[in-house]
C-alpha cells in the first residue's frame, strides 16, 4: 500500500470516528433571498400552513421587521397562491416595499394584488395607495435604475401609473383625480395636446360630478392656451381654447374662475387679431391684395376693439380703392 493510500484511509477513519455537526446551510429562494435553514427541518419563520405563515408575516410587519415580513408574505404567495390568505400576503408585500421607501416596487406589487385578487376587501385602499405613490413621482421623485440607483424623473412613467389606477377602477374614489393628474403630467412634458385629451376625457367621463367636470374643462382650456403661446403659434389652437373656455362659462356660469376666463378669452382674441394682422401685412407686402383684405377683415371679426382694428379698417379702405382702380 502506498503512502498516499494510507493517508486517505486515515482521513476517512477520522471523519467516521469523530462526527461533528455542520452549520446550517445557506439557501437561496427566489423572492426570499439568502437564508440559513437547519438540516432536516424548516426555519423558525417558515410554517407549514398558509394561515400560520401569514400570521408570521403580519406579526413581523407590525413590529416593523420588514425584511422578515417580506420573506414570510412572499412565501405565502409562492407556496399557497390559491389560498384565502394569498391576497392579504400579496398586499403585505406591497406594504413592506412602501414602508421601506421602495415606492415604484410597491406600486407594482399593489398592481399584482389588483390583477390577481380583484375581490380583496382592501381594493379601494390599494388604489388610494397607488395614487399617493404616483403623486410622489408627479412631484418630481426620481425613478430608480434596477430598483436601487436614482436615475431620473419621468412624467411618461408617471402618467402610465395614473392610467393604471384609472383602468383598475374607472369609477373609484380616486379615479377622477387620477385622470386629471394624467393631464398634469402631460403638461409637465409640454405635451399640451395629450394633456387636453386627458382633461377632455375626465370632463366627459365624470360629467355627473360637476366639480370634477368643471375642473377638467377649465384645465383643458388652459392647456390649449399654453399651446397657443408656444413658438409654433397656431390660430386654430387659440380658437379651440376660446371655444373650450366658452363651454366652461356656459356650463358653469357660477364658477369663481369665470372672470379670469373672460380675461383669458379677451387676451386670446387680441392675439388672434394680431396674428391675422401680421398675415395681412405679409400678403400686402407681396401685393396679394385680395388675400390681405381677407385677413384684415379677420382682424375685425376676431376682435373689433383690438389695437389692430383701427389700422385694419384703414388698410381695408385703401386696398378696396386700389382694387377698384385696378379693375377699371
Amino acid at each position: 500500500m502506498t503512502r498516499r493510500s494510507v493517508r486517505v484511509l486515515l482521513l476517512a477513519f477520522g471523519l467516521l470516528a469523530f462526527p461533528f455537526n455542520s452549520p446550517a446551510p445557506l439557501i437561496y429562494r427566489p423572492g426570499e433571498g439568502w437564508i440559513y435553514e437547519p438540516v432536516g427541518g424548516v426555519g423558525k419563520w417558515q410554517m407549514t400552513r398558509a394561515k400560520d405563515q401569514l400570521d408570521v408575516a403580519q406579526a413581523a410587519f407590525d413590529k416593523r421587521a420588514h425584511s422578515l415580513a417580506l420573506k414570510a408574505a412572499r412565501r405565502v404567495v409562492k407556496v399557497w397562491p390559491l389560498s384565502d390568505y394569498a391576497p392579504q400576503a400579496q398586499y403585505l408585500v406591497g406594504r413592506c416595499y412602501e414602508e421601506t421607501g421602495q415606492d415604484e416596487r410597491a406600486f407594482r406589487e399593489y398592481q399584482k394584488v389588483i390583477e390577481k385578487y380583484p375581490k380583496i376587501a382592501a381594493y379601494q385602499e390599494i388604489l388610494g395607495r397607488q395614487f399617493q405613490i404616483a403623486n410622489l413621482y408627479l412631484g418630481g421623485k426620481w425613478f430608480k435604475l434596477w430598483g436601487y440607483i436614482p436615475f431620473f424623473p419621468s412624467m411618461e412613467r408617471t402618467a402610465e401609473m395614473y392610467a393604471k389606477i384609472v383602468r383598475n377602477g374607472p369609477y373609484s374614489e380616486v379615479a377622477p383625480q387620477a385622470q386629471l393628474k394624467i393631464g398634469a403630467a402631460r403638461e409637465k412634458q409640454s405635451n399640451f395636446s395629450a394633456a387636453v385629451k386627458a382633461y377632455e376625457l375626465a370632463a366627459d367621463r365624470y360629467h355627473d360630478r360637476p366639480q370634477v367636470a368643471a375642473e377638467a374643462l377649465y384645465r383643458a382650456g388652459l392647456a390649449y392656451n399654453k399651446q397657443a403661446q408656444t413658438a409654433e403659434y397656431d390660430q386654430s389652437t387659440a380658437g379651440q381654447a376660446i371655444a373650450t373656455f366658452t363651454d366652461f362659462m356656459t356650463l358653469y356660469p357660477n364658477d369663481a374662475r369665470v372672470p379670469q376666463t373672460q380675461k383669458i378669452i379677451t387676451s386670446l382674441k387680441s392675439e388672434q387679431a394680431r396674428g391675422n394682422f401680421q398675415t395681412a401685412k405679409f400678403y400686402e407686402k407681396y401685393k396679394k391684395w385680395n388675400g390681405a383684405l381677407v385677413y384684415y377683415n379677420e382682424v375685425l371679426l376676431r376682435d373689433p376693439n383690438s389695437p389692430f382694428a383701427t389700422e385694419a379698417r384703414e388698410r381695408i379702405d385703401t386696398l378696396k380703392k386700389r382694387t377698384q382702380t385696378a379693375s377699371k
